[in-house]
């Protein structure tokens, strides 16, 4: 009998361990003659489950004892889909983030690879009309009317604009579809095909479109000189530019040089809706393969893409957050578009920052690495001024006019129109009189926060979180923003059983209504989570606001970040006042952003801009600060002020949640966990709590916190390295759900 070797398995499964197995030789490739190469998939017995672990490394012997020991089932690659820089990223992400190391492996695979024992990339399939029909198409509507079901889903295909419809799109529109698809097919009325995963301009029909380059600026123009002197060797370089001021013009420039160096460019954005638009500039500007990477794919097209990067085939990847963990073997740049946004931290599993991998993985290749945003985070500004990182300012706008101008309008003793003030709308109608475009913007969902009983006072809350339900008028229903519980709306009071029922507050639906109403002749467009819910809906509506057809948009924070709608002339910013407030030490930091931000989409184009800005607090200082002197000048203020409260980023943070059915539950185990800590007796660590959370209760679930800060990263991961698999030995751990967050993005 052959003899097995033994290999460390990383399991997908919440613990801070590896496991050993035997692997048969025979299960091993002819070619396999030396040690098993790490990051390979294995097909592994784990309990009662056949799960897809990762190979981390092949050892001589192991603790395990040999009848104990459990043997693969089968190995799935030649080769590592990893690449070995990727699976050293990860390692240390493992460590530094307290993760257990099988979810961050898998973490990094495109979910195909961690479902499927098969590593061959396999396009998604379409169906359309034919591009030159054989039928005319009312002919072939009398042919099918025989056939109810393949006449709806040739209708379905005809009415379609978009190229084509695959299952997922297909699955949306109709049911068991399959059968009358394939006779369609037979009778060659339509047809299949698949979509090519890499973009080009050939691809899209525009080889022969001359490219539209705008010609840099001085300042344009330095930073990236300034950069491509540093191209060969690590260094992190901000573009600290107003808005409007060209920041993707310098990202395209800099591409150029990689791109002419046969090397490959790493492209992050915040949202998915920022993709197609950030695509179809860098198609209209450079001969290059692309690929884009994005949860709204389907499985097959994300690894289809994913798979291009990691061969070579692609020569800029542009993604969302996951992304960087994609392998490039020829990379030569990362850029990181809006780096101050929180979306490139994830909030739930492992809690990775993807800006901050994405500056260790620019380190460990030795390339240069360029973060871009109008308003940088305070810890890369933090960064700038321990001179870290190189900073290039883009004070012009590319358009050359001035920023738009600012006004605040004070609320107090103003009569509203749902939550709009008269001076607004007066500025509204004026600026679509002189056919410029508005964007309202406003950062709640729904058509009313809450609805309140008249008679005696009664509110709509969730029963399973400390919060009011949200009123949709459109479907009738209440929504818990937080659990995602619905219910119908109420007809009564469920108190005193008075129907006289007010919806209290203002939201998305609600400002939508009420202008379509004082502007009837103009379209009124809303882009919120409940508009674009459907395939396609986003890029439809985004599509409106830029061609002019909206003349008013209505919108959450979706539309406040780095698009480009030349048509709008007034931006409105209705409620500022609660995030003054906010319990939340990064709560202001993250207002001067957005406000800074959704102002900078008026006055991009050839009209000059106005914003417009609602607030009962109009002499606060942040408000003032922001009118009169701007982001520099709150950002400067606001790192003073962290430095004196021992904030970050001069200091660094730590959360251990817990939450559990039963609120003392939670609160023993990390009063155990906070004891534990301290035995451990390691200096200039301090601890905090345990605290509820400031909302105590969500989705049935009572939730605490404990704090750990230090001013000395090493301290607060000694601590950590030794203290996270500790925790999954205590009494009260089997009781509730705990995570760790290292650098959380907010503490609820």
């Amino acid at each position: 009998m052959s003899q097995s070797r033994i290999v460390k398995i990383a399991v997908p499964c919440p613990l801070y361990k590896t496991f050993d197995y035997r692997l048969p030789a025979e299960l091993l490739r002819p070619s396999a003659t030396q040690e098993v190469q790490p990051g390979i998939r294995v097909r592994i017995p784990f309990g009662r489950q056949k799960l897809i672990g990762i190979v981390i490394e092949e050892i001589p012997t192991s603790d395990v004892p040999a009848d104990k020991l459990k043997s693969i089932i089968a190995v799935l690659d030649d080769e590592s889909p990893l690449s070995r820089d990727i699976l050293e990223l990860l390692f240390w992400a493992a460590r530094y983030y307290a993760h257990p190391p099988g979810e961050v492996l898998q973490t990094a695979l495109p979910v195909y690879l961690r479902n499927n024992d098969d590593s061959s990339p396999v396009l998604t399939q379409y169906w359309r009309l034919p591009q030159t029909p054989t039928t005319p198409h009312e002919e072939t509507l009398q042919m099918l009317k025989r056939a109810p079901r393949q006449y709806q889903l040739y209708q379905l295909l005809h009415a379609d604009n978009a190229g084509g419809l695959d299952a997922d799109a297909l699955n949306a529109l109709t049911e068991n579809w399959r059968a009358p698809i394939k006779a369609l097919l037979e009778k060659q009325l339509i047809e299949s095909f698949e979509k090519p995963i890499l973009l080009t301009q050939e691809e899209r029909g525009d080889e022969n479109k001359a490219l539209d380059r705008t010609v840099l600026n001085d300042e344009q123009m330095k930073a990236v000189r300034h950069i491509e002197t540093h191209a060969s060797q690590h260094a992190t370089h901000v573009i600290n530019g107003i808005t409007g001021s060209g920041k993707t013009e310098v990202y395209l420039a800099l591409c150029e040089t990689v791109l002419l160096r046969n090397k490959q460019v790493l492209v992050l954005v915040p949202e998915i809706g920022l993709t197609p638009q950030l695509t179809q500039r860098f198609l209209d500007h450079l001969h290059a393969t692309m690929v884009v990477l994005h949860s709204a794919m389907n499985d097959r097209q994300r690894y289809a893409a994913w798979h291009a990067a990691a061969h070579g085939q692609a020569q800029v990847i542009i993604g969302t957050r996951s992304s960087i963990f994609t392998p490039i073997p020829e990379l030569g740049l990362i850029i990181i578009d809006e780096e101050h946004d929180g979306s490139y931290k994830q909030q739930e599993g492992f809690r990775y920052n993807a800006r901050d991998l994405a500056i260790l993985r620019a380190k460990n290749r030795n390339i240069p690495i360029v973060l871009g945003s109008a308003t940088p985070s305070l810890e890369t500004l933090n960064n700038i001024n321990e001179q870290r990182y190189k900073q290039y300012y883009l004070r012009q706008r590319a358009n050359k006019k001035p920023l738009p101008h600012v006004q605040l309008i004070n609320l107090c003793n103003q009569k509203l129109h749902e939550g709009i003030a008269e001076t607004l709308l007066s500025g509204i109608r004026k600026h679509l009189e002189q056919h410029g475009q508005v964007l309202l913007f406003i950062n709640r969902r729904g058509f009313a926060p809450l609805l309140m009983c008249h008679d005696c006072g009664w509110t709509t809350t969730c029963h399973r979180c400390d919060a009011h339900m949200t009123f949709h008028k459109r479907r009738e229903q209440l929504h818990c923003h937080h659990c995602g519980s619905q219910r119908p709306a109420p007809q009564q009071c469920d108190t005193c059983g008075s129907s006289d029922i007010l919806a209290i507050g203002t939201g998305t639906e609600r400002i939508e209504q009420f202008l379509q109403k004082q502007f009837p002749d103009t379209h009124v467009n809303r882009i919120d989570r409940d508009t674009t819910r459907n395939k396609g809906s986003l890029q439809e509506k985004l599509a409106q606001a830029r061609s002019g057809e909206s003349g008013i948009l209505v919108g959450t924070q979706m539309l406040a970040k780095g698009h480009d709608f030349p048509n709008i002339t007034l931006v409105c910013v209705l409620d500022t006042d609660q995030a003054l407030f906010s319990a939340d030490f990064r709560a202001a930091e993250h207002l001067a952003q957005l406000i800074t931000q959704v102002s900078g989409r008026a006055g991009r184009a050839e009209k000059s801009g106005e914003v417009l800005i609602q607030t009962h607090h109009p002499d606060h200082p942040l408000l003032q600060t922001l009118l009169h002197e701007g982001y520099p000048a709150f950002a400067t203020a606001a790192l003073a002020e962290r430095r004196a409260a021992g904030l970050p980023p001069m200091r660094h943070l730590v959360l251990l949640r817990s939450e559990s059915v039963d609120a003392l539950a939670s609160q023993t185990f990390l009063e155990q966990a906070a004891e534990l800590a301290r035995q451990a007796n390691i200096k200039n660590v301090d601890l905090f709590g345990p605290i509820p959370a400031p909302m105590e209760r969500r989705a049935g679930r009572f939730r605490y916190q404990l704090m750990l800060q230090s001013a000395q990263r090493k301290e607060l991961h000694q601590l950590l390295s030794w203290w996270t698999p500790q925790l999954q030995m205590l009494p009260a751990s089997r009781k509730v759900r705990w995570s760790i967050d290292v650098d959380p993005y907010d503490t609820f």
